[in-house]
């Protein structure tokens, strides 16, 4: 069987990194986090932000790389645009992988608030967004059918569950 590329995007403190860590855990697929190639960057380079498209690249490559060797990946990024989600897409399908694209929300509004506000997000020297920065962000609406799993009032287990389902089903 082919490689899969699972996609998790969604905004800012929706609860992605956590469900995408999860699900490469219990899977042992590959587990590439742009923030973390983003971070490293800036650390180790004279670059500052806004770094552009270049986290994205980079983890693109990487992901290229792992799914022609037949690794499957979980690629976790804001995703916000539909250049970055046809990006993606081609990334995944041009290495002759599978492609499952996630969106991570949080409908509950105070809830997603209260995470952007109390969360850490493991990577040193990286600064969060704020709730105000997170509710101006550019995120275009989704054109495609991606699967949407809502982590409000859902547990890690349960998210990372409906995602394994929607992969473990021959039509997806």
């Amino acid at each position: 069987m082919s490689p899969l590329l699972i996609v998790v995007g969604g905004l800012p403190a929706t609860g992605k990194t956590t469900v995408a860590a999860e699900l490469a855990r219990r899977t042992g697929f590959a587990f590439l986090r742009v923030d973390t190639i983003e971070q490293a960057i800036l650390r180790s380079t004279a670059l500052g932000r806004p770094l552009g498209a270049v986290g994205y690249v980079v983890a693109r490559e990487v992901a290229a790389d792992l799914l022609r060797t037949g690794v499957s990946v979980i690629a976790e990024c804001v995703n916000p645009l539909a250049v970055t989600r046809d990006a993606w897409r081609a990334t995944g399908t041009g290495a002759g992988a599978r492609v499952l694209e996630t969106e991570i929300v949080c409908s509950d509004p105070a809830e997603h608030r209260r995470r952007a506000e109390t969360r850490d997000t493991g990577i040193p020297g990286l600064v969060p967004p704020t709730w105000a920065e997170i509710v101006a962000r550019e995120y275009e609406p989704w054109s495609r059918d991606r699967l949407v799993v809502d982590t409000a009032g859902r547990t890690i287990g349960e998210a990372v569950s409906v995602i394994a389902a929607a992969f473990a089903d021959p039509a997806s």
